[in-house]
């Protein structure tokens, strides 16, 4: 069966107004216009006009009477949802209302709410990612319910700017800054002496985590751990004549990969970070590092310099003959 041209712009509406009917709980302030309104209240009322069907025959043009002056609203015309030539925009069907709902008579008396987004809306995050989801679906965001952002209430307009020219959370160069927003601790550990060059931009978590969900541990891009260190460092992949068990079972077994004060992003330096696992090495000697046991290079083999690291130089793996303990 084929979709008509006006079914097409009307079925973003009519995705949101499902969802609506829905009447999910929520908690979230009052928006401005509907301060003296509970969410009960808001949420019916939006249920109202979704029925009735009450656009605006002026589409924009009703809403930039009031709303013009407001630089918030005009910049959308710089960016891809405010593009009156792309078939994709919510500017080619029904405009505005597209995504903020029928007006009713929210021009007239002023009490009547629309669809509103971010931390000052009433509605819950759940129902104005159901607004951004009816147009936003595709194999990027199909993992979106049940992911970590979905569970922790996250919503789109948490991340992602509309009315701009550019939404800093799609540019390399502002990524960083909208996600450490929230990840503090990431961001704390990518400004340790040992990490990846994420405050350079040379890399961005998008680069490994997917923020929209994925079926994998942390939301990676690839399926586990290993297959996203491996997609930039292969020289580790192997197979290997002698492999080293936490090696090719996870990377995150011995490194922070946002960031560590060791070298080599090891959340503990040798010979303590071996001794986890190696506590029987060497008869079981208790290999100290900053004591006068080895505190200098030349002082013990075992301790000096590198550590362990010293003769198990080939620690992700060896293929030489005689590398069983990794030393070539």
């Amino acid at each position: 069966m084929k979709i008509t041209k006006r079914l097409k712009t009307l079925l973003p509406a009519i995705m949101a107004s499902l969802v609506l009917s829905l009447g999910f709980a929520h908690t979230a302030a009052a928006s401005k216009w509907d301060a003296k309104m509970t969410p009960d209240e808001v949420e019916a009322t939006l249920d109202q006009k979704f029925a009735e069907g009450k656009y605006s025959p002026k589409g924009a043009d009703s809403c930039l009477m009031c709303h013009r002056k407001s630089e918030k609203v005009m910049d959308l015309f710089k960016g891809v949802h405010g593009s009156v030539d792309s078939s994709k925009s919510p500017m080619a069907g029904l405009q505005c209302e597209a995504c903020h709902g029928p007006m009713g008579k929210h021009n007239r008396g002023g009490n009547e709410p629309m669809i509103a987004f971010g931390p000052e809306s009433t509605l819950s995050p759940e129902l104005q990612n159901s607004v951004c989801m009816s147009c936003h679906k595709d194999d990027k965001r199909m993992d979106w319910n049940g992911g970590h952002h979905d569970n922790a209430d996250v919503a789109c307009a948490s991340c992602h700017s509309v009315h701009t020219a550019k939404d800093p959370v799609l540019s390399k160069n502002t990524e960083m800054e909208v996600c450490t927003s929230c990840h503090t601790q990431q961001k704390a550990d990518m400004n340790k002496r040992s990490s990846h060059p994420m405050k350079w931009a040379q890399m961005v978590c998008s680069d490994c985590h997917n923020p929209h969900g994925t079926m994998s541990d942390s939301d990676l891009v690839k399926p586990t751990v290993n297959d996203t260190c491996y997609s930039c460092h292969a020289e580790k992949r192997g197979p290997k004549l002698w492999e080293h068990a936490p090696v090719t079972e996870d990377c995150v077994a011995c490194h922070n990969p946002h960031g560590s004060v060791n070298e080599g992003m090891l959340k503990t330096r040798a010979p303590q970070l071996c001794q986890q696992c190696h506590s029987s090495a060497h008869s079981g000697q208790a290999l100290f590092g900053n004591t006068e046991q080895g505190s200098t290079v030349g002082g013990n083999a075992m301790t000096g310099g590198r550590s362990c690291l010293n003769c198990h130089n080939q620690i992700h793996g060896s293929n030489h003959p005689s590398g069983k303990l990794f030393q070539r």
